[in-house]
């Protein structure tokens, strides 16, 4: 069995922590939620199957997330889109299929686009595209909206614990890196993964991502009584078939 390797890696002035498998590419490279971390269910799963098999594996915390540095309120669809590139560029080689989860489906296209003689394939789940604009300007009632023109933060409320501290900054930032409705031409195979029942990331608008996306070889899977976090053994199950199904 292959050993994970636990570091640090500097950029723009924090650390971001990773976890790596050493073994033949290309390598899989897990990219997060919106506050989640390397440490959840899915990563966990791909590093667990990383090991058992020897294939190389990146996982990784963005800034202000994690075990990483940095005040998760000053970061923006930028900062951890850097990140993303950061841990690419200066910790794996060669062919890279990426695993996406809600924000880090939409990081996942980003940085696929800005890699793409890189990319073998892309396994999205949940992928929240767009979701500054398109998922949580809409939430934001007249209270909402008082509040962050008043301080430039809204407390956004969360079905996982506190209030998810949400700044102008984020909002202004990610209108800057829309890629609905397309078009999106990424040159490998694309496999997403969705929740019909998910409360977070409506499958009405990852389907939108599956229409904006050019390639042919991609595949969109329902999974009709699914959450947000498709964790589930049988979800797990799917996800490891898609990333093997890519390459991965």
């Amino acid at each position: 069995m292959a050993a994970e390797v636990w570091g640090r890696l500097e950029a723009d002035g924090a650390e971001l922590a990773y976890r790596k498998v050493e073994g033949p590419g290309p390598t899989v490279v897990w990219l997060g939620g919106f506050r989640s971390d390397m440490a959840g269910t899915k990563a966990q799963a791909l590093a667990d199957r990383a090991m058992k098999e020897g294939r190389a594996y990146l996982r990784f915390d963005y800034f202000g997330h994690g075990e990483s540095g940095g005040a998760f309120e000053a970061g923006t669809i930028t900062r951890w889109r850097a990140d993303a590139l950061a841990a690419i560029d200066r910790l794996t080689e060669g062919p890279l299929v990426l695993v996406g989860s809600s924000m880090g489906g939409w990081l996942a296209c980003l940085a696929a686009m800005a890699r793409p003689e890189r990319l073998q394939g892309l396994v999205l789940v949940a992928p929240a595209a767009d979701f500054t604009e398109r998922l949580m300007r809409p939430e934001m009632d007249a209270a909402a909206q008082a509040e962050m023109k008043k301080t430039g933060i809204w407390l956004r409320p969360s079905d996982y614990g506190d209030p998810y501290p949400i700044t102008r900054a984020l909002l202004e930032d990610g209108a800057r890196w829309g890629i609905l409705p397309g078009p999106i031409r990424l040159g490998a195979p694309v496999r997403i993964l969705q929740g019909g029942a998910d409360p977070d990331v409506p499958w009405r608008h990852a389907l939108a991502l599956s229409e904006a996306i050019e390639d042919d070889d991609l595949v969109f899977t329902l999974v009709r009584d699914g959450d947000h976090r498709l964790s589930r053994a049988g979800d797990l199950a799917r996800l490891a078939a898609a990333v093997a199904e890519v390459g991965g």
